[in-house]
């Protein structure tokens, strides 16, 4: 056998070895999977799926939108294992439909809301019932959560109504598609004031914190989370126990969420 044909050999016996452990490695991986959360709970996930994948779970591939927007896209058949909702009414929306795997819902998280102001804002203020809301933006719009369908939004409607400042500020909105544009839209200072989750005000160091909203002005801000119906695998529920594990639990109380 002449020195080429060994050679040939030794490559061809070298690819094929390689092309064995690349299949083994690949059977071997865990799968991949898609999660769609809402925009507040991003920086929070992506710490979660790093010590996921440390402890040997697949990669997770988010999207994080508007829950309106999410769950509407689960409708339409978009590929996603596990939903995790700001709101109950979205989650409930998928329910209704059948698109939620039975009896893999779970209430796992809380949050608080608040009006924020770019940091060097120099406004101080409460709050509450007869406040001068109006007068605070000045020229200016309230950034917010599209209230006909963010749950950020929607929870900061019911807030301001109840309080009476909502005839105040309905025609000054800034409507934002999800709560994380609405935190941008004053980090920039294209609106004076904002209603945002704690958590958003919290990972911003360009905005501070005005005043929180009263608790009993609006239903409590809850996160359920569930399988989605056909499309979640053992994997996907693994993840989804995951998210309420102890490790888990450190980062959300990390970011400031509210463990249920």
């Amino acid at each position: 056998m002449s020195g080429k044909q060994t050679w040939g050999l030794v490559l061809g016996l070298a690819l094929g070895l390689l092309g064995l452990n690349s299949a083994a490695q690949a059977a071997a991986a865990p799968p991949e999977m898609t999660v769609f959360a809402a925009a507040s709970t991003t920086n929070a996930l992506n710490d979660i799926a790093k010590l996921w994948q440390a402890q040997g779970g697949g990669k997770v591939i988010f999207s994080f939108a508007s829950s309106s927007t999410l769950a509407k896209q689960i409708e339409q058949g978009a590929p996603a294992q596990v939903f995790l909702s700001a709101d109950q009414k979205w989650m409930d929306y998928l329910e209704q439909r059948n698109l939620v795997q039975a009896g893999s819902r779970v209430e796992l998280l809380g949050n608080r809301l608040v009006l924020i102001a770019p940091s060097d804002s120099t406004l101080r203020g409460k709050i509450a019932a007869g406040c001068p809301l109006a007068a605070w933006l000045n020229q200016g719009r309230l950034s917010v959560g599209d209230p006909a369908h963010v749950p950020a939004g929607i929870y900061a409607q019911e807030a301001l109504s109840k309080l009476g400042l909502w005839e105040q500020v309905r025609d000054r909105l800034a409507r934002a598609s999800d709560v994380r544009s609405a935190l941008a839209l004053v980090e920039r200072g294209e609106a004076p004031l904002g209603i945002v989750y704690s958590t958003d005000a919290a990972i911003s160091a360009k905005v501070r914190v005005v005043d929180a909203f009263p608790e009993d002005s609006h239903a409590p801000v809850t996160y359920p989370a569930a399988l989605v119906a056909g499309q979640a695998g053992e994997q996907a529920a693994r993840f989804l126990a995951f998210l309420g594990s102890p490790p888990a639990k450190a980062v959300w109380q990390k970011y400031g969420f509210l463990l249920k």
